[in-house]
Order: C-alpha cells, then structure tokens, then sequence
C-alpha cells in the first residue's frame, strides 16, 4: 500500500497536534510547520500528495502559500483549513489555487472524507479510464494531465481537471449540482454552498472565454451540460 504523505500548515498548535495524531492513527504521515515559511520550506524539500494549510499564519498567509505552491506544483491538491468562511475568503482561496475549503469548527470524520475524496483523484486514479478524451478542440491527456484547446496549453487546478474531466467523460449529458458534489467531490451537495458554480466559472474562464464556440452550458434549474453547438 502506498504511503501517502499531508503537509499540515497550522498556527494553532492544539489543533495541528490534535490532526496530525488522527492521521497518523489511519496511517498518513504528516508533516507539521506552524507557520507559511516553514510550511513552504517543507514543501520545497518534501514529497506530498496533499497539503492542509490555514490562512492566517505567521510568516506567509495561506493565500500566499497555496500561490508559491502553485508555481511549483500544479496538480497537488491543497485544502484550506480556515475559521475565515465568507463568500469573499472563499473565492480568494479558489483564485489562490485551493481545491477544497473547510471551515472551523469542523468533524474530524468530514476533514478525513475531503482528504479522501481529494486524494482518490490524484493518488488512486479511479476515475474512468482512458489516455486521451477530446470535445471539439479541446482535448485532456489523462497521463500527461495536459489540456489544450485548439493546441493552445490550459493550465488547471487538480480539482478543476477532474471537473473537466467529468464533465468530458459525459458530454451532451445534463449533469446536476448533485451530480457533480458526488462523483467530483465525493460529497452530498450542500444547497448552502455555491462552490460548484464557482469553479464551473473557473472553467469556463479558461476552456471557453476566448474561444468563439462554447462547450459548457447551463440548463436553468436543472445544472450544466458540456456539448459542440
């Protein structure tokens, strides 16, 4: 079984301790830094398959963070851990590159079930198989976890490449916010959140918007739909 290692980045020192002993109980190695700097150290000098991170830490903050890491590493998931739950601290978080978002007070047993649903998709690989997907010009090398659209490279979060990669794989279906909460994010779909949308958007910004001909489309009511038109 592979070993899978968390980079946990986490000021308060009671709840890092408190995560990284649950973990460490179900077998993942954690590596603990209690502040941006050092978090950012560990990651330049680790090997990780997930990385935790609060937002508001000595050194750099989480946004920070999770944007350095980002210029290293595109596909790793990063989740924010955070006390800090507006819409506005959300989207700061998604433009920063983060592919989950979790609010304190939290369940342990949800902050291992995001863990798993993130690293199914990028350890596991149990998504349909298949190297090579292609909708109109746009294609997705699943080995590569290279997109292009009309040869042009798109660069995507691992969280947004599996949405694309779910919606790829059921084109000209109408798929609904249930939908796409369970099979991307492994999650029931909170009415409350509109966390889907919001990367909808994101893809749509960088499949669709420069590109005369459309490939995702909302159906009112019902949810999205990738399709040629």
């Amino acid at each position: 079984m592979q070993e899978l290692h968390i980079l946990l980045v986490e000021d308060e020192k009671k709840i890092a301790d408190s995560i990284a002993r649950g973990l460490g109980e179900l077998n993942f190695h954690v590596a603990t830094a209690y502040d941006g700097t050092i978090g950012l150290r560990l990651f330049e000098s680790g090997n990780f398959h997930l990385v935790i991170t609060d937002i508001n830490l000595p050194g750099i903050n989480g946004y920070e963070l999770c944007k350095r890491i980002r210029l290293r590493n595109k596909q790793i998931p990063v989740m924010m851990l955070t006390a800090l739950g507006t819409t506005d601290d959300k989207m700061e978080g998604f433009d920063a590159g983060v592919d989950d978002y979790l609010i304190k007070p939290f369940e342990f047993r949800e902050l291992l079930a995001r863990i798993r649903a993130l690293l199914k998709r990028t350890v596991n690989q149990q998504m349909p198989t298949g190297n090579i997907i292609r909708v109109a010009d746009l294609e997705m090398n699943i080995d590569s976890k290279k997109v292009t659209r009309a040869e042009k490279a798109i660069q995507l979060t691992a969280k947004e490449f599996q949405l694309l990669e779910y919606f790829m794989r059921n084109r000209n279906r109408v798929l609904s916010r249930g939908d796409i909460a369970e099979k991307v994010w492994e999650l029931d779909f909170d009415t409350k959140t509109n966390v889907i949308d919001v990367y909808v958007n994101f893809l749509r910004k960088k499949i669709d918007k420069d590109f005369d001909q459309k490939l995702i489309h909302t159906h009112v009511g019902m949810g999205y739909i990738m399709r040629e038109e």
